[in-house]
């Protein structure tokens, strides 16, 4: 499911960026840089209680200086994307300055888009100025909280009025029905192979990079099943992305990828692995998904009888991390082998929920540690108890063991091939995580 979105929005020198790097610290919360697809910080994934959010930074919204309009109008509609692309809006104030007019101008914006809205007084650092926070009632959005982003004061009250605003969770889908992203870098044939699959112009196709602004959602029916296929907007690296709309095309991109089963990360076979694919596949890995790569545009490359082998090797050093991934050879505009799609779909979808009983799995240990024995360090052994599986999507293991920081991640990754050797999980991601337990506990 996709992660409800929070906007920080208000008139410069306010502190959003400071709110957002507070935020967007461990102290706080569970918290992460959304890895690798860009590095100017607009958004960050956090989490707060039980609940996991996507937080975004905005610039600084004027509208009293004309000599900056040009600058302003760009900055404005930025913002405005992500108040409309936002579940719930942070909109920071001054409490040093109080309420100016950009501050109601912008709080009739907000008003205008229906959103939930926080009303939060930043600079806050004192018992003293507690009362100032009382004059940014006459916003009319509601009870103000005060805070200090710099001091981090009161943040927990802050989050706490944030996250009782979020949508309900919506119900399970049909389990029968799995969603589709397919993501990639601008022009790589993403909209033509959604067009390819469906038999018919559902999306727009154009050499013009940018073409799909919006994730575009689409039934394809095939061999009797039912799949949801989204077309994303193209990622583009941080320095070609230009315009506003365009960023927010690709935060709508990764939200597709959270909400879906499988991810389809297309390739142009005449660039194979580029620096930007990479960091897509790695948001894709670390998102936990399923994944397919497929090598689009196969009919453009000039081939031997060794040719797909060694884009098979090249494309397995490059993603090392996403060795499980398969690869699929085909052309969206000749239609080259893009019925596999659906099979091949409904397969890493299978693998991602697979379960496997404890007892398999601790026959499966065993026969680890006789092939190789658990490492030790300064004179201590590891000892392992027991594996157990505790989640799918993606399928999660947690390893039982005397003393967790004795398990180097090397041993882990000999596990992990284990488990794959054994029962597939190809195209899917393996959380293998280690636990802490007592000997006397272990044998309970």
């Amino acid at each position: 499911m996709s992660k409800p979105l929070v906007a920080i929005v208000g008139r410069p020198n306010v502190g959003k960026s400071t709110l957002f790097n507070g935020l967007a610290e461990k102290k706080v919360s569970i918290i992460e840089d959304i890895p690798g697809v860009t590095r100017d910080r607009i958004y960050c994934d956090a989490q707060w209680l039980d609940h996991t959010f996507t937080l975004i930074d905005t610039g600084g919204i004027e509208f009293l200086d004309p000599e900056r309009d040009g600058i302003q109008t760009g900055i404005r509609e930025q913002a405005q994307l992500a108040v409309h692309e936002a579940d719930v809006i942070i909109f920071l104030t001054d409490a040093r300055a109080g309420v100016v007019q950009e501050d109601q101008m912008i709080a009739e914006m907000l008003r205008k888009s229906g959103k939930p809205v926080v009303v939060t007084v930043n600079k806050v650092d004192s018992s003293r100025q507690e009362m100032d926070v009382y004059e940014f009632y006459s916003l009319g959005l509601g009870d103000p909280v005060g805070i200090s982003a710099v001091n981090r004061i009161n943040f927990g009250d802050l989050l706490d009025r944030v996250t009782e605003d979020f949508p309900p969770a919506l119900p399970e889908e049909d389990s029968d029905v799995v969603r589709i992203a397919l993501v990639g870098r601008p022009n790589v044939g993403k909209s033509t192979l959604t067009n390819a699959l469906l038999g018919y112009k559902r999306s727009l196709v154009s050499d013009e990079m940018g073409t799909t602004r919006d994730a575009v959602d689409s039934v394809w029916n095939f061999k009797g099943r039912r799949f949801i296929l989204i077309d994303t907007a193209g990622m583009r690296r941080k320095g070609k992305i230009d315009l506003p709309v365009e960023r927010y095309s690709v935060l709508r991109a990764l939200r597709s990828v959270d909400h879906c089963d499988v991810a389809v990360l297309v390739l142009d076979a005449r660039d194979k692995v580029t620096e930007q694919d990479k960091k897509i596949a790695g948001y894709i890995h670390e998102s936990g998904k399923g994944v397919i790569l497929l090598m689009n545009k196969w009919d453009a490359v000039e081939k031997d009888t060794q040719t797909q082998l060694r884009y098979t090797e090249e494309v397995r050093k490059e993603l090392v991390f996403m060795q499980y991934a398969p690869v699929l050879y085909a052309s969206a505009l000749t239609g080259q082998r893009i019925q596999r799609l659906g099979d091949l779909a409904a397969y890493v979808a299978e693998q991602q929920s697979l379960r496997i009983s404890t007892s398999v799995l601790n026959d499966l240990l065993n026969d680890a540690k006789l092939i190789n024995p658990p490492p030790s360090r300064k004179g201590r052994v590891a000892k392992l108890y027991y594996m157990t599986e505790v989640s799918v999507k993606p399928p999660t293991f947690v390893l039982f063991a005397n003393d967790a920081s004795l398990i180097h991640f090397s041993y882990m990754r000999f596990i992990e091939n284990r488990l794959r050797e054994s029962f597939g999980f190809e195209g899917t991601p393996i959380r293998l995580l280690v636990r802490s337990k007592k000997e006397d506990d272990a044998r309970a």
